[in-house]
């Protein structure tokens, strides 16, 4: 006989985890389905920035709602998410000042604390960067980064306190439709009944759609990311920072070292399962001279390692959140690399419109699925370059 859930999510990434929190905190049974192991996805592999700085507003309000479970983790959820605060700065080019203005006037309008900062001020906070190719920054003095494997970890053990069941080594290979809603889904471990399926299976999102007939366009990019060693005359820490000039992001971690990524050259439409414990032959020399540009003394350090991941990204580079297809069917998936920072929002959001019909926490009816095939796509009023080229 079937085992019987409230809500059956199918993806143990950071989404899964913070929806089963939330809804087993409203008394709600739900089950987490991963075909691996716990954050071994994209969670696992994700660099793990906490800021508020995005283009589009409704990204903006779900990392700002985020923001503050991150900062009083210990009285909201409970256990470890490793939030560490290191300030954040957005660095882009002189001919992208007035978006940057604007961004960051709509941030502070939302009630983020986010600042503009002249070049000078920058090289007085971080005074190993260059500085003399922008005229300008964005800094929000609160941000930094946190531990994604531990956050989803932390969600999930609180999931489990309140009811919630994590089910690992579970593939699903199918999805069970009876008059037009779904009841259940069909797994390597047998037959599990539902009256609710939520997909947020990350970069395996399209394949899990297709289970129901549902075109979702969810592609997998590669990114790769690599730790230096940084010479001791640095400091223990600087800034996390997104550098549109460089096309890369880097933050520091705890012994001295830095995290590099390139927003550049990453690979679209391979398969998620491939090679995720080496970096793409040349990533190491492409991201050590990026930061170098950025902070010459870095040229004194050495690599400690350098890994791969995949995510799921979709079109316009946005989230799909939504109830789609068969009655009972949700899509909490297509991140496309931002995911981990706004997740408590999303899983908070999520679990209103799955049980109360529309999200409360922040309005997200922006991030329908059907906008694709309207040809509406999701862009940021005053959008920076893309850096997916």
């Amino acid at each position: 006989m079937a085992e019987t859930y409230d809500v059956i999510i199918i993806g143990g990434g950071i989404h899964g985890a913070s929806l089963a929190y939330h809804l087993s905190k409203r008394g709600v049974k739900p089950i987490v389905l991963e075909r691996s192991f716990l954050a071994s996805g994209a969670t696992g592999r994700s660099s793990g920035l906490v800021r508020m700085h995005y283009d589009l507003e409704p990204e903006s309000r779900l990392a700002w709602a985020s923001f503050q479970y991150f900062r009083n983790w210990a009285e909201m959820v409970g256990g470890e998410c490793g939030f560490t605060r290191t300030g954040f700065l957005q660095l882009i080019g002189v001919e992208y000042e007035k978006q940057l203005r604007a961004n960051v006037a709509m941030h502070q309008r939302i009630g983020i604390p986010a600042f503009i900062l002249d070049a000078e001020d920058v090289r007085r906070l971080a005074p190993a960067f260059v500085t003399e190719d922008f005229g300008i920054a964005a800094y929000e003095p609160e941000s930094g980064y946190a531990d994604p494997s531990g956050t989803a970890a932390a969600f999930m053990d609180a999931a489990r306190k309140q009811g919630a069941r994590l089910l690992q080594d579970c593939q699903v290979t199918g999805i069970i439709i009876t008059g037009g809603r779904v009841t259940g889904v069909e797994t390597s471990q047998g037959l599990i009944s539902g009256g609710v399926v939520v997909n947020a299976a990350g970069a395996w999102a399209a394949s899990v759609g297709s289970m129901v007939g549902l075109d979702v366009p969810v592609n997998t990019w590669r990114h790769d990311t690599m730790f230096i060693r940084r010479p001791h005359d640095l400091g223990p820490s600087h800034p996390t920072v997104i550098d549109y000039i460089n096309s890369m992001y880097f933050r520091p971690e705890t012994g001295w070292l830095t995290l590099v990524g390139l927003e550049d050259e990453n690979k679209i439409g391979e398969s998620p399962d491939g090679d995720i414990d080496h970096a793409k032959p040349g990533f190491v020399e492409r991201a050590a001279g990026r930061i170098c540009q950025r902070i010459p003394e870095l040229e004194q350090g050495s690599l400690h390692s350098a890994s791969g991941g995949y995510d799921g990204i979709t079109p316009d580079q946005r989230a799909i959140l939504c109830q789609a297809g068969p009655d009972g069917y949700y899509l909490s998936c297509g991140f496309s690399g931002t995911g981990f920072k706004i997740a408590p929002a999303v899983g908070a959001c999520m679990s209103e419109l799955i049980l109360d019909g529309q999200s409360q926490t922040v309005d997200i009816s922006a991030f329908q699925l059907q906008r694709f095939s309207e040809g509406k796509h999701l862009n940021g009023e005053n959008a920076y370059e893309s850096m997916w080229r």
